[in-house]
């Protein structure tokens, strides 16, 4: 069992193990660290943008950093502890993100995920996302996705 609560200071420690572990599979195929390895996560949590997943001990199991930006929420970053993947967590969280985006009043969640992170470009459109862009950006190649949501 596992449920979703909204980030304090504490929980930045987790959130950048978290990131650690689950992006550091991409730094070899990227050249580089992923940007989710390099957030500022502190700026995020006082902004009240980030939430975490955690188990029935508050463990951090994944996180998920969202924001208002126009009329549309960015969906900036989300990731799970490998050791707590295929319990639909990610789906949650991105499932969470776009309840926040109507919960404001928005209808788009717009979100983006490096080229080389080829399972996102999979996973996204299983989600009804679809692709709308692909550019280069801060030194990364990236896939631009959104989704309609209210």
């Amino acid at each position: 069992m596992w449920l979703i609560r909204p980030a304090t200071a504490a929980d930045e420690a987790a959130i950048r193990a978290c990131a650690t572990a689950a992006y550091s599979q991409y730094i070899a195929a990227i050249g580089c660290k992923p940007a989710p390895m390099t957030a500022d996560y502190a700026t995020h949590i006082a902004r009240g943008e980030a939430h975490v997943a955690v188990d029935e001990r508050d463990a951090l199991l994944g996180y998920v950093v969202c924001f208002s930006e126009g009329n549309t929420i960015q969906l900036e970053n989300v990731a799970v502890l490998p050791s707590a993947a295929g319990q639909g967590i990610g789906k949650g969280l991105v499932q969470f993100c776009e309840k926040e985006a109507q919960r404001r009043g928005h209808r788009v969640v717009q979100l983006y995920t490096n080229a080389k992170m080829t399972d996102n470009l999979a996973i996204y459109p299983h989600l009804g996302y679809w692709e709308t862009e692909r550019r280069r950006e801060d030194g990364f190649d990236r896939v631009f996705f959104e989704k309609v949501v209210g």
